[in-house]
């Protein structure tokens, strides 16, 4: 890997199955190292434009495609990647210093999503009507269909550049549709490999667009074009937001933020869930939407499961994304760095007691737990996306139920209980779109309904739940009679 950075990349837009020399380009630089790894497009209006027209002329062409053509191209991306696992993942660790043994998780996991996209592509179907039912019904004969709905735009995050973008482009391909593709400004080196897989794999020309660049730019005119029929978002509730007030009748799909929780009975083994919570908290520097943030243990287990959980912090691996020993590498950017050490602060003047991290080495923020923190606090309240988490302790489930729930997000949450009454009670009463007992909130597979209540957006993801809102219901009707009405 340490060979792709001897000399700077320089990437071309991909429009209309070319690649397109871009009037602008930006350096990109490595979150770990801070060395320039790349020169990226920066799309003008024009150019989003032309990506915009080249998806909605080919619309037709793939919609067109009976559903094992698009199946096979599906399968035929996923042989590519399985053979370019490595040099995938060290995209990833490249561009968003993601650890590369997590990055190779992703790629795995991206691999799955294409393999249930191609599986999902044979099994779109409708449903026979009893017309007969209603009376006037006599005679006729009644079934929907589903058809794609046109051109989707896809607006996707840093933080999985490769597998939040397959729950993107995999069931829209699966399903007929068109994709302008926007990947995070971080992590644009991911996205322009994909198109070349998929180039290779026989998608045709239009029917995958890559634009980088500005987010405000190319989001606003992505989000207001009329040719766009579908926005599929993953991002901060704030953009989330102003995209649903401006997309009109559009559909609309947004995975935004969370503060995802778990809760800790009296009655489990901590020893067991130790090495899980750990994981949940600190996996890719807790930049996950359902990275554990909130810890909720029970009063008889606090002190036991804070010791064991800071022991376990403590023997992390810190440093470079490239070395496979490697736990926690750096952040984003040195931005969110100084933001999460603003709110740490904010934490201990508040009362909060620091148990472990707090201390930064360049972009690394070593991961930090705190302790009796208020839940006003951002910390508490709002997403860290960051190698942060809090301990706090509960005397009763219900009363910890309500501290899950005393949030504006919900995405999931998780409870760890050996009593089924309990589980059942927090399956029913946790407002959110997922609970995971006995597991972290941070569990997910990816042919799973994945997506939230309240500030955690709107829509479903995963692959067949995904489709569904990529597609739209006709209703056909026969009259055998060939009377009038």
């Amino acid at each position: 890997m340490k060979e792709l950075v001897k000399e700077t990349i320089k990437k071309d837009l991909f429009i209309n199955g070319e690649w397109k020399t871009a009037n602008q380009y930006t350096p990109l630089y490595s979150p770990y190292s801070g060395e320039c790894i790349a020169e990226v497009p920066a799309a003008t209006l024009e150019e989003v434009e032309f990506a915009l027209q080249s998806a909605y002329e080919a619309r037709n062409i793939i919609a067109s495609m009976p559903s094992h053509r698009r199946a096979s191209i599906l399968e035929n991306l996923v042989k590519l990647l399985e053979e370019k696992a490595d040099e995938a993942a060290q995209i990833l660790a490249l561009e968003a210093a993601k650890p590369i043994t997590t990055a190779k998780a992703e790629i795995a996991r991206t691999i799955q999503t294409y393999k249930f996209a191609a599986e999902e592509a044979k099994r779109i179907h409708g449903e026979t009507i009893p017309v007969d039912a209603a009376p006037g019904g006599e005679g006729r004969i009644a079934y929907t269909v589903r058809e794609p709905i046109g051109v989707v735009a896809a607006i996707t995050p840093f933080n999985f550049p490769m597998n939040l973008v397959a729950h993107k482009v995999g069931p829209a391909i699966a399903s007929g549709n068109t994709v302008v593709l926007k990947p995070a400004q971080q992590t644009p080196l991911s996205a322009f490999f994909l198109a070349e897989l998929l180039q290779e794999a026989g998608l045709p020309a239009g029917a995958l667009n890559v634009v980088t660049g500005s987010g405000s730019l190319i989001g606003e005119k992505l989000v207001t074009d009329e040719r766009v029929q579908k926005i599929s978002f993953t991002g901060s509730p704030e953009v989330g937001i102003g995209i649903r007030n401006k997309a009109g009748l559009k559909r609309v799909t947004l995975e935004l933020g969370s503060n995802a929780a778990v809760i800790i009975d009296k009655d489990v083994d901590i020893d067991s869930i130790i090495a899980r919570c750990v994981s949940g908290a600190f996996a890719f520097q807790g930049q996950v939407c359902i990275s554990l943030q909130r810890i909720y243990v029970h009063e008889e287990l606090y002190s036991a499961f804070v010791e064991k959980f800071v022991a376990a912090t403590q023997k992390l691996i810190i440093g470079d994304p490239l070395d496979a020993s490697t736990d926690v590498s750096a952040l984003i950017s040195s931005k969110d760095v100084q933001r999460a050490l603003g709110w740490i602060e904010e934490a201990k003047q508040q009362g909060a007691k620091l148990a472990a991290g707090g201390q930064t080495k360049n972009n690394i923020l070593y991961p930090t737990v705190l302790l009796d923190v208020d839940p006003t606090l951002k910390v508490s309240c709002q997403e860290v996306f960051a190698p942060i988490v809090l301990i706090n302790k509960f005397s009763s489930v219900d009363e910890a139920i309500e501290l899950v729930n005393d949030s504006k997000y919900g995405l999931q949450a998780g409870i760890y209980t050996q009593n089924i009454h309990t589980a059942l009670k927090a399956t029913q009463q946790l407002h959110v779109g997922g609970v995971i007992v006995n597991d972290i909130p941070t569990f997910r597979l990816d042919h799973m309904p994945y997506g939230g209540v309240k500030e955690s957006g709107i829509g479903r993801e995963g692959v067949k739940y995904a489709i569904e809102e990529m597609t739209e219901q006709k209703l056909i009707v026969f009259n055998q009679t060939n009377s009038s009405v």
